[in-house]
Protein backbone atom coordinates (compact mmCIF):
# COMPACT_ATOMS: atom_id res chain seq x y z
CA UNK A 1 0.00 0.00 0.00
CA UNK A 2 2.86 2.37 0.78
CA UNK A 3 4.33 1.74 -2.71
CA UNK A 4 0.97 2.43 -4.39
CA UNK A 5 0.58 5.62 -2.36
CA UNK A 6 4.06 6.78 -3.33
CA UNK A 7 3.40 6.15 -7.01
CA UNK A 8 0.14 8.07 -6.79
CA UNK A 9 1.93 11.00 -5.16
CA UNK A 10 4.54 11.07 -7.93
CA UNK A 11 1.83 10.93 -10.60
CA UNK A 12 -0.07 13.83 -9.04
CA UNK A 13 3.16 15.83 -8.85
CA UNK A 14 3.95 15.25 -12.53
CA UNK A 15 0.43 16.20 -13.59
CA UNK A 16 0.72 19.38 -11.54
CA UNK A 17 3.93 20.25 -13.39
CA UNK A 18 2.30 19.70 -16.76
CA UNK A 19 -0.81 21.75 -16.13
CA UNK A 20 0.44 24.52 -13.91
CA UNK A 21 4.03 24.99 -15.11
CA UNK A 22 5.64 24.69 -11.68
CA UNK A 23 9.34 25.54 -11.55
CA UNK A 24 11.71 22.65 -12.05
CA UNK A 25 15.26 21.80 -11.12
CA UNK A 26 15.33 23.25 -7.59
CA UNK A 27 18.33 22.91 -5.29
CA UNK A 28 17.19 19.60 -3.74
CA UNK A 29 16.08 17.74 -6.88
CA UNK A 30 17.96 14.55 -7.78
CA UNK A 31 16.41 14.18 -11.25
CA UNK A 32 16.62 16.23 -14.45
CA UNK A 33 14.81 16.26 -17.75
CA UNK A 34 16.57 17.51 -20.89
CA UNK A 35 14.60 17.94 -24.10
CA UNK A 36 15.21 19.42 -27.53
CA UNK A 37 17.67 19.27 -30.39
CA UNK A 38 17.83 16.00 -32.29
CA UNK A 39 21.32 17.01 -33.43
CA UNK A 40 22.44 17.13 -29.80
CA UNK A 41 20.73 13.97 -28.50
CA UNK A 42 23.82 11.76 -28.81
CA UNK A 43 26.07 14.36 -27.16
CA UNK A 44 23.65 15.15 -24.31
CA UNK A 45 22.92 11.45 -23.71
CA UNK A 46 26.64 10.72 -23.40
CA UNK A 47 27.04 13.63 -21.00
CA UNK A 48 24.11 12.32 -18.95
CA UNK A 49 25.48 8.77 -18.79
CA UNK A 50 28.89 9.88 -17.60
CA UNK A 51 27.42 12.37 -15.13
CA UNK A 52 25.16 9.71 -13.59
CA UNK A 53 28.13 7.37 -13.18
CA UNK A 54 29.76 10.04 -11.02
CA UNK A 55 26.53 11.01 -9.22
CA UNK A 56 24.91 7.69 -8.40
CA UNK A 57 21.85 9.28 -6.78
CA UNK A 58 20.96 11.39 -9.83
CA UNK A 59 18.65 10.50 -12.71
CA UNK A 60 18.65 12.31 -16.06
CA UNK A 61 16.09 11.79 -18.83
CA UNK A 62 17.11 12.92 -22.34
CA UNK A 63 14.70 13.17 -25.29
CA UNK A 64 14.86 14.80 -28.72
CA UNK A 65 12.03 16.14 -30.83
CA UNK A 66 13.77 19.25 -32.17
CA UNK A 67 14.99 22.55 -30.77
CA UNK A 68 11.56 24.17 -31.13
CA UNK A 69 9.95 21.36 -29.17
CA UNK A 70 12.53 21.68 -26.41
CA UNK A 71 12.14 25.45 -26.18
CA UNK A 72 8.36 25.05 -25.97
CA UNK A 73 8.87 22.59 -23.09
CA UNK A 74 11.06 25.11 -21.26
CA UNK A 75 8.41 27.80 -21.70
CA UNK A 76 5.60 25.61 -20.36
CA UNK A 77 7.67 24.30 -17.46
CA UNK A 78 7.95 20.65 -18.50
CA UNK A 79 11.72 20.39 -18.84
CA UNK A 80 14.64 21.50 -16.68
CA UNK A 81 17.06 22.04 -19.57
CA UNK A 82 16.51 22.62 -23.27
CA UNK A 83 19.13 21.53 -25.79
CA UNK A 84 18.98 23.79 -28.85
CA UNK A 85 21.03 23.88 -32.03
CA UNK A 86 19.78 27.42 -32.69
CA UNK A 87 19.18 30.59 -30.73
CA UNK A 88 15.72 31.32 -29.39
CA UNK A 89 13.60 33.41 -31.74
CA UNK A 90 12.23 36.85 -30.82
CA UNK A 91 8.72 35.47 -30.52
CA UNK A 92 9.96 32.76 -28.13
CA UNK A 93 11.63 35.38 -25.93
CA UNK A 94 8.34 37.30 -25.86
CA UNK A 95 6.41 34.16 -24.91
CA UNK A 96 8.95 33.50 -22.15
CA UNK A 97 8.44 36.99 -20.75
CA UNK A 98 4.66 36.55 -20.83
CA UNK A 99 5.01 33.21 -19.01
CA UNK A 100 7.37 34.50 -16.34
CA UNK A 101 10.23 32.39 -17.69
CA UNK A 102 13.75 33.85 -17.76
CA UNK A 103 15.77 31.75 -20.24
CA UNK A 104 19.50 31.59 -19.64
CA UNK A 105 21.51 30.78 -22.78
CA UNK A 106 24.71 28.74 -22.41
CA UNK A 107 26.94 27.80 -25.37
CA UNK A 108 28.34 24.31 -24.70
CA UNK A 109 29.86 23.22 -28.04
CA UNK A 110 30.04 23.95 -31.75
CA UNK A 111 28.80 21.89 -34.68
CA UNK A 112 29.27 21.79 -38.42
CA UNK A 113 26.34 20.91 -40.67
CA UNK A 114 27.47 18.25 -43.12
CA UNK A 115 25.87 17.90 -46.55
CA UNK A 116 25.59 14.22 -47.44
CA UNK A 117 24.93 12.27 -50.63
CA UNK A 118 24.97 8.61 -51.57
CA UNK A 119 28.49 7.14 -51.99
CA UNK A 120 27.66 6.29 -55.63
CA UNK A 121 26.97 9.93 -56.47
CA UNK A 122 30.02 11.30 -58.37
CA UNK A 123 29.53 14.87 -57.08
CA UNK A 124 32.16 15.59 -54.42
CA UNK A 125 31.88 19.33 -53.83
CA UNK A 126 29.26 22.08 -53.99
CA UNK A 127 29.19 25.81 -53.31
CA UNK A 128 26.82 27.51 -50.89
CA UNK A 129 25.10 29.07 -53.92
CA UNK A 130 24.61 25.67 -55.56
CA UNK A 131 23.26 24.20 -52.33
CA UNK A 132 20.82 27.09 -52.06
CA UNK A 133 19.55 26.37 -55.56
CA UNK A 134 19.20 22.66 -54.81
CA UNK A 135 17.24 23.14 -51.60
CA UNK A 136 14.98 25.90 -52.95
CA UNK A 137 14.22 23.87 -56.08
CA UNK A 138 16.00 26.04 -58.67
CA UNK A 139 18.17 23.03 -59.54
CA UNK A 140 16.25 19.77 -59.96
CA UNK A 141 18.75 17.61 -61.88
CA UNK A 142 22.27 16.47 -61.00
CA UNK A 143 23.44 17.28 -64.55
CA UNK A 144 23.42 20.97 -63.51
CA UNK A 145 26.12 20.14 -60.98
CA UNK A 146 28.44 17.91 -62.96
CA UNK A 147 26.53 14.74 -62.17
CA UNK A 148 24.39 12.41 -64.29
CA UNK A 149 21.02 13.20 -65.80
CA UNK A 150 19.11 12.18 -62.68
CA UNK A 151 16.48 14.01 -60.65
CA UNK A 152 17.69 15.43 -57.32
CA UNK A 153 15.81 14.06 -54.32
CA UNK A 154 15.92 16.75 -51.61
CA UNK A 155 15.81 15.67 -47.97
CA UNK A 156 15.41 18.11 -45.09
CA UNK A 157 14.73 18.11 -41.37
CA UNK A 158 11.23 19.23 -40.39
CA UNK A 159 10.45 22.78 -39.29
CA UNK A 160 10.68 22.02 -35.56
CA UNK A 161 14.39 21.33 -36.00
CA UNK A 162 16.99 23.95 -35.19
CA UNK A 163 19.10 22.49 -37.99
CA UNK A 164 16.25 23.22 -40.45
CA UNK A 165 16.14 26.85 -39.31
CA UNK A 166 19.92 27.33 -39.35
CA UNK A 167 20.35 25.74 -42.79
CA UNK A 168 17.52 27.88 -44.16
CA UNK A 169 19.15 31.06 -42.86
CA UNK A 170 22.76 30.20 -43.73
CA UNK A 171 22.39 28.35 -47.03
CA UNK A 172 18.99 29.31 -48.45
CA UNK A 173 19.34 33.00 -47.47
CA UNK A 174 16.00 32.63 -45.63
CA UNK A 175 14.16 31.51 -48.79
CA UNK A 176 11.61 28.71 -48.60
CA UNK A 177 12.62 25.10 -49.08
CA UNK A 178 11.38 23.50 -52.27
CA UNK A 179 7.87 22.08 -51.77
CA UNK A 180 9.25 18.81 -53.12
CA UNK A 181 11.62 18.44 -50.16
CA UNK A 182 10.94 15.35 -48.08
CA UNK A 183 10.82 16.46 -44.45
CA UNK A 184 12.37 14.07 -41.96
CA UNK A 185 11.69 13.93 -38.23
CA UNK A 186 15.24 12.92 -37.31
CA UNK A 187 18.80 13.12 -38.60
CA UNK A 188 19.00 9.33 -38.53
CA UNK A 189 16.12 9.22 -41.03
CA UNK A 190 18.08 11.44 -43.43
CA UNK A 191 21.14 9.19 -43.14
CA UNK A 192 19.01 6.12 -43.83
CA UNK A 193 17.29 7.72 -46.83
CA UNK A 194 20.54 8.99 -48.39
CA UNK A 195 22.17 5.58 -47.99
CA UNK A 196 19.19 3.95 -49.73
CA UNK A 197 18.50 6.50 -52.51
CA UNK A 198 21.40 7.02 -54.95
CA UNK A 199 20.31 10.52 -56.05
CA UNK A 200 19.22 12.06 -52.76
CA UNK A 201 20.92 14.84 -50.81
CA UNK A 202 20.43 15.93 -47.21
CA UNK A 203 22.11 17.67 -44.29
CA UNK A 204 22.87 16.49 -40.75
CA UNK A 205 25.02 17.41 -37.78
CA UNK A 206 28.70 16.59 -38.20
CA UNK A 207 28.63 13.86 -35.56
CA UNK A 208 25.89 11.96 -37.38
CA UNK A 209 27.72 12.25 -40.71
CA UNK A 210 31.02 11.03 -39.33
CA UNK A 211 29.39 8.03 -37.68
CA UNK A 212 27.74 7.09 -40.99
CA UNK A 213 30.80 7.45 -43.25
CA UNK A 214 30.39 3.87 -44.41
CA UNK A 215 26.86 4.63 -45.66
CA UNK A 216 26.96 8.25 -46.92
CA UNK A 217 29.48 10.59 -48.56
CA UNK A 218 30.22 13.97 -46.99
CA UNK A 219 30.34 16.73 -49.61
CA UNK A 220 33.05 19.40 -49.47
CA UNK A 221 31.53 22.90 -49.43
CA UNK A 222 32.79 26.14 -51.02
CA UNK A 223 31.82 29.40 -49.29
CA UNK A 224 31.65 30.96 -52.76
CA UNK A 225 32.49 30.00 -56.33
CA UNK A 226 36.16 31.02 -55.99
CA UNK A 227 36.77 29.62 -52.50
CA UNK A 228 38.42 26.27 -51.79
CA UNK A 229 36.16 23.30 -51.11
CA UNK A 230 36.29 22.47 -47.38
CA UNK A 231 35.29 19.16 -45.83
CA UNK A 232 33.54 19.58 -42.45
CA UNK A 233 35.66 18.29 -39.57
CA UNK A 234 36.29 19.43 -36.00
CA UNK A 235 39.43 21.35 -37.01
CA UNK A 236 37.82 23.13 -40.00
CA UNK A 237 34.77 24.06 -37.92
CA UNK A 238 36.91 25.40 -35.07
CA UNK A 239 39.15 27.40 -37.44
CA UNK A 240 36.17 28.90 -39.25
CA UNK A 241 37.26 27.45 -42.62
CA UNK A 242 34.07 25.44 -42.92
CA UNK A 243 31.26 27.90 -43.45
CA UNK A 244 28.16 25.94 -42.38
CA UNK A 245 28.83 25.88 -38.65
CA UNK A 246 27.03 27.07 -35.50
CA UNK A 247 27.11 27.09 -31.69
CA UNK A 248 25.10 24.56 -29.69
CA UNK A 249 23.19 25.76 -26.63
CA UNK A 250 21.64 24.67 -23.39
CA UNK A 251 18.81 26.84 -22.02
CA UNK A 252 17.61 26.94 -18.41
CA UNK A 253 14.96 28.96 -16.61
CA UNK A 254 17.08 31.59 -14.88
CA UNK A 255 20.62 31.10 -13.61
CA UNK A 256 21.21 27.36 -13.14
CA UNK A 257 21.27 26.12 -9.56
CA UNK A 258 21.40 22.78 -7.79
CA UNK A 259 21.66 19.68 -9.97
CA UNK A 260 21.09 21.73 -13.13
CA UNK A 261 24.21 23.79 -12.36
CA UNK A 262 26.25 20.70 -11.50
CA UNK A 263 25.32 19.11 -14.82
CA UNK A 264 26.11 22.21 -16.89
CA UNK A 265 29.41 22.72 -15.05
CA UNK A 266 30.24 19.11 -15.96
CA UNK A 267 29.40 19.75 -19.64
CA UNK A 268 31.65 22.81 -19.74
CA UNK A 269 34.46 21.19 -17.75
CA UNK A 270 37.37 19.07 -19.02
CA UNK A 271 35.45 15.77 -19.02
CA UNK A 272 32.40 17.25 -20.70
CA UNK A 273 34.47 18.93 -23.41
CA UNK A 274 36.40 15.70 -23.97
CA UNK A 275 33.05 14.03 -24.65
CA UNK A 276 32.22 16.84 -27.10
CA UNK A 277 35.30 15.92 -29.13
CA UNK A 278 34.81 12.17 -28.85
CA UNK A 279 31.24 12.38 -30.14
CA UNK A 280 32.20 14.33 -33.27
CA UNK A 281 31.39 17.88 -32.18
CA UNK A 282 33.76 20.78 -31.56
CA UNK A 283 34.82 21.74 -28.05
CA UNK A 284 34.63 25.38 -26.97
CA UNK A 285 37.40 24.86 -24.41
CA UNK A 286 40.29 22.45 -24.09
Amino acid sequence: MKKISALLTVSIFLVTLMFFGCSRGDNTSKSLTIKGSDTMVHLVSTWAEDFMLQHKDSEISVTGGGSGTGIAALLNGTTDITAASRKMKDKEWKLAEQSGIQPEEIVVARDGIAVVVNPENPVNELSIEQLGKIFTGAYVNWSKLGGPDKEIVVLSRDSSSGTYVFFQEKVLAKKDYTPKARLMAASSAIIQSVSADKWSIGYVGLGYAQEARDRVKIVAVKANADAPAIVPAPDTVKSGEYSIARPLHLYTNGNPTGLVKKFIDFCLGPEGQRIVQETGYVAISQ
